[in-house]
């Protein structure tokens, strides 16, 4: 059996749900986490992207299936996870992906800007929790293993001037993984954080304060980012590994930056 063959059978027969896949991180893990042989279901509203990802994955030999939702709609999550359970058994994997970044000085007062960011990187994160995490504490009783997998940033532990809504957003992704952890732990369901630092996706282009547009230009300046590949290894890196091992905090830095 050649490498390649073997690592595609790394997550063979896991069920795994992916939000924001539309792009960046979420895309480039969905077609990862296929890569290795897990079914991917892919959640994010714009539905034209997620038919294009799909394709995109059967044509590589992967399974995927795409349910257009919108994490801030509970109503519809919990629909999303109904249909998982229905039609592949539920999911033992949840890469809890979807976010914004919308960084400006508290003192502009973006009132629009801050509840944005607090529906889409906290509601939406606690909407997939409680639709999933049921399937999750279910699959990991029956098969001994599951995953819970939240993107953070280095934003929840360093301090970035004009950053302070989305750092807090994501503190709290942070500092409830450590929780759920402590929760899940027991039934088998491991939870960790992702903690990347500055990766190119499209979540710079949504920025709007011209301050924080032009920090961001100058640091892709000085240093080389990430890729969302880069991220998409390491979740696929976490789901693979034994059972026992659960990765409860993973910091990835591009290496030219310093905090």
């Amino acid at each position: 059996m050649s490498t390649n063959t073997m690592s595609q059978q790394l997550l063979a027969g896991r069920v795994a749900v992916v939000t924001g896949a539309s792009s960046g991180i979420g895309e480039a893990s969905a077609e990862h986490l296929a890569s290795l042989g897990a079914l991917v279901v892919v959640l994010a509203r714009r539905a034209d992207r997620l038919a294009d990802l799909v394709a995109r994955i059967e044509k590589n030999g992967g399974g995927a299936v795409a349910i257009a939702a919108d994490v801030t709609d509970a109503a519809a999550l919990q629909a999303a996870a109904d249909r998982v359970e229905a039609e592949f058994g539920g999911a033992d994997l949840l890469l809890n992906n979807a976010g914004v970044m919308l960084p400006a000085p508290i003192e502009e007062l973006a009132t629009a800007q801050w509840k944005h960011q607090i529906d889409l990187n906290i509601t939406g994160l606690m909407n997939a929790i409680g639709a999933f995490t049921p399937q999750l504490v279910e699959a990991a009783a029956e098969r001994g293993v599951a995953d819970l997998i939240n993107t953070s940033s280095i934003a929840a532990q360093n301090v970035f001037p004009n950053f302070a809504v989305y750092s807090g957003t994501k503190a709290y992704v942070t500092h409830l993984s450590r929780h759920l952890r402590a929760e899940l732990g027991a039934k088998k369901v491991r939870v960790s954080a992702i903690e990347p630092g500055i990766v190119g996706t499209e979540l710079q282009s949504h920025v709007t304060d011209q301050g924080a547009r032009d920090w961001l230009d100058g640091s892709k300046e000085t240093m080389e980012w990430l890729t969302a590949q880069d991220v998409a290894e390491a979740v696929g890196f976490i789901a693979a590994l034994p059972p026992r091992v659960n990765l409860q905090q993973v910091t990835i830095m591009p290496t030219g930056q310093a905090g």
